[in-house]
């Protein structure tokens, strides 16, 4: 599906925009399930397995920040990543053999749904190699207003930048890292059924949304099959146990088979240890672990 010059593109800076990743009709069977889960969040009072809510959630005026793991929610969503355009794309820059690490659907509420403070996801789950990647695909039109996703060019090539504050591993950089070129940030708007991809070390992140639309995009964050996590990184599998670990990665094949020989690459690593007093999500992590804000 991709072109050379897409490849060439997203292998020199690190991230790539893609037109229509979804028919219409597969846009709008998304968008129908996950407006029927955000109206089925009024008779929630607090964050659970399903939804991760925003300050001010109410039964009268839904606000969440998250619905988690949006692809054992609903079959549709995993249909979406393995049997569709999505597929094309996550097989054009990985390989035959990928595995699904994560996915959340991003809801961010209007009037000043939370912000996602800069970060690299290689820092939250490194592996025995970078070839992972994560998908936004945008279930309503996203423009400056309503938070998009902003991603620094090029930064996958360079160093794993601190992600650590008060002694703890807090899920964001310092804004004012001297690493940290804010002159250089590109914001990623776009059409619903639109989707952006970033390589796992590229530095992103995203404002609050101050517009009066919601800002839906279902996140799936991938690796190609012989990339193997390391032990300590923020990964639920990792408490799984051996026996455990092996029969949830067979949940979590997307195409192709899993993959018993890890290929071994030199980058770069620092663990996300010792973790911040609330990892429950990035919101939680980064507040409690006392995280800079690039947008106050």
């Amino acid at each position: 599906m991709l072109t050379a010059d897409q490849k060439a593109f997203y292998a020199e800076n690190g991230y790539l925009k893609v037109e229509a990743a979804v028919t219409p009709d597969e846009l709008a069977r998304l968008r129908e399930i996950t407006y029927r889960f955000i109206d089925g969040s009024r008779d929630v009072a607090q964050s659970d397995d399903v939804y991760d809510l925003d300050t001010g959630h109410s039964a009268a005026e839904p606000r969440l920040t998250r619905i988690k793991l949006p692809h054992r929610q609903d079959p549709y969503y995993w249909q979406i990543l393995t049997q569709s355009r999505v597929t094309q794309v996550l097989n054009d820059l990985l390989g035959p053999d990928t595995v699904l690490l994560t996915s959340k659907l991003n809801t961010k509420a209007p009037g000043g749904g939370a912000a996602v403070e800069w970060h690299q996801d290689w820092a939250f789950y490194p592996h025995t190699n970078d070839d992972l990647l994560a998908f936004g695909l945008m279930l309503e039109d996203v423009d400056e207003a309503n938070g998009p996703l902003m991603v620094l060019p090029g930064s996958h090539r360079g160093p794993v930048l601190s992600h650590h504050a008060n002694g703890v591993f807090c899920g964001a950089i310092d804004p004012d890292d001297p690493l940290f070129e804010r002159d250089r940030v590109v914001t990623l708007t776009g059409k619903a059924g639109d989707m952006t991809v970033h390589h796992a070390r590229t530095l992103h992140g995203s404002a609050p949304n101050m517009s009066d639309r919601n800002r839906l995009i279902l996140f799936y964050e991938c690796a190609a099959g012989d990339a193997w996590p390391l032990l300590g990184s923020s990964s639920y599998f990792h408490a799984l146990g051996q026996r455990g670990f092996w029969e949830d990665l067979q949940d979590r094949v997307i195409t192709g088979q899993p993959c018993l020989t890890p290929r071994m690459a030199d980058v770069p690593v620092v663990m996300p240890l010792p973790p911040a007093p609330d990892i429950s999500s990035i919101f939680r992590m980064q507040e409690s672990g006392g995280a800079k804000s690039a947008f106050r």
